[in-house]
């Protein structure tokens, strides 16, 4: 059996991942999923996959755009790119995606499963009716277009798929576990109440053919269907007047739901100020001074340590930590520069102290990968306690150094003061030279 676990909805926006973000991306998520398997093994990255708080936060934290629809695309993405060459070593597989490859599941965990021992026939019909189940049965408006199946070699498995309301300009998110879910071949339960979580706006009154108590109206569909032919059942439909009553909600499970909003900006609303002062206290009272064992890759510096705080807490941080994604962008930016450009220096550190960490704790070496479990766990003991400066002031230093730290974004590299200057000069110089030439067209 399958349920959801959870869903979200996030603004419609057009774009794309520059080719510079999505290969840090890769790594940087990839790495991710090997510490959180390395301390709580697989079917735990599985779960956090399918939270969608959780997700959110780990896209936020790629450096991907904090609360649109193409996290979701970015992630999953980033995910196979990362993951695939791990497969064999993590025993995790990521399979469709977007369009055309969202229709090449089935075939790839058929062909997975002849390799590695699970049944992949089974699994590929897991995969079309969960995505019959959010497009059919629950009839709420939005198209799917992307499926992304996460599998393990055992046959557990998380999905994480999107569909869109174009009209809105809104995607809604779905995600699924196995874990909770009786033998896949019990097909009956994908259809009665499979749902572990619906995350988004109310859009009214939507057709719910999952619920439980839509199991005779579900019977009674086969019935017509089989006694009167689909022609038929038109014909009646169509010639029928009625009132939609008002279904009553008090058996409905409630799941965790994940609404973002329409602004592209991270505003301090967006923001649990006091997590992020303690991870600014970790990283600058106690980061240099009680972590040397981060210190030890070359170039790290406070900035380095403040990101791989909220890198830690994806890592760590309990289901709860993660009502706030927004927080999280401000480990890495975002390459639409909210809340600013994504600083490569520090992404590339970041990804090189985590991946040092890693590898060492493979050896048997844990010293590092225990000082990032520590990192997160000093930060939160310091939010409870600590103070630090207002959100506005922390985003103004935070742009005033985005050269320095290899400041980026979709419109090209931060320009420094002398940069900018000297732009400001250009452009000044320009719409002076236009200015003469009007003047002279005009003599």
């Amino acid at each position: 059996m399958a349920r959801r676990a959870g869903s979200a909805d996030l603004p419609l926006h057009n774009g794309w991942v520059p080719a510079w973000l999505g290969a840090r991306m890769a790594r940087l998520g990839a790495i991710i999923a090997e510490a959180i398997i390395h301390h709580y093994g697989r079917d735990e990255f599985l779960r956090r996959l399918a939270h969608p708080f959780w997700f959110q936060s780990f896209g936020a934290v790629m450096g991907m755009d904090w609360h649109s629809s193409g996290i979701t695309t970015s992630v999953i993405g980033a995910l196979k790119r990362g993951l695939g060459p791990l497969s064999g070593e993590l025993g995790l597989h990521v399979c469709g995606g977007r369009g055309r490859h969202s229709r090449q599941t089935p075939l790839e965990l058929t062909t997975i499963g002849e390799r590695v021992g699970f049944d992949g026939h089974a699994l590929a019909e897991a995969s079309r009716l969960v995505a019959k189940v959010d497009s059919a049965a629950v009839q709420d408006g939005f198209d799917l277009y992307l499926h992304g199946f996460i599998v393990a070699d055992d046959g557990h498995w998380a999905i994480v798929q999107q569909g869109m309301n174009g009209e809105r300009r809104q995607a809604r998110r779905y995600h699924w576990l196995s874990e909770t879910l009786g033998p896949s071949e019990n097909l009956q339960n994908f259809v009665e109440a499979p749902h572990q979580a619906i995350d988004g706006q109310n859009q009214g009154e939507i057709i719910n053919l999952t619920d439980k108590r839509a199991k005779a109206s579900r019977n009674g569909q086969l019935d017509l269907l089989r006694d009167h032919g689909p022609d038929r059942i038109a014909r009646e439909v169509a010639a029928l007047e009625g009132k939609i009553v008002s279904p009553d909600h008090s058996d409905q499970l409630v799941l965790p739901h994940l609404i973002m909003p329409a602004h592209h900006d991270v505003r301090p609303k967006d923001v649990m100020i006091r997590r992020l002062h303690g991870a600014l206290a970790a990283a600058a009272d106690c980061g240099p001074k009680d972590f040397p064992e981060l210190l030890l890759v070359p170039g790290v510096g406070a900035r380095t340590i403040r990101a791989l705080a909220l890198v830690a807490e994806v890592v760590h941080g309990a289901p709860c930590r993660f009502t706030d994604p927004a927080r999280f962008s401000i480990a890495h930016g975002g390459k639409d520069r909210h809340p600013y450009p994504v600083p490569t220096k520090v992404y590339d550190q970041t990804i090189e102290v985590l991946k040092s960490a890693v590898s060492k704790a493979k050896l048997g070496n844990e010293e590092r990968l225990e000082a990032i479990r520590r990192l997160d766990a000093e930060a939160r003991h310091l939010e409870r306690t600590v103070d630090g400066p207002s959100f506005e002031e922390f985003m103004s230093d935070e742009r005033q150094h985005s050269p320095l730290y290899g400041g980026r974004s979709v419109f090209g590299w931060e320009a420094g003061p002398v940069q900018t200057e000297m732009r400001e000069q250009k452009a000044g110089d320009t719409a002076a030279a236009t200015s003469r030439m009007r003047r002279s067209r005009g003599r």
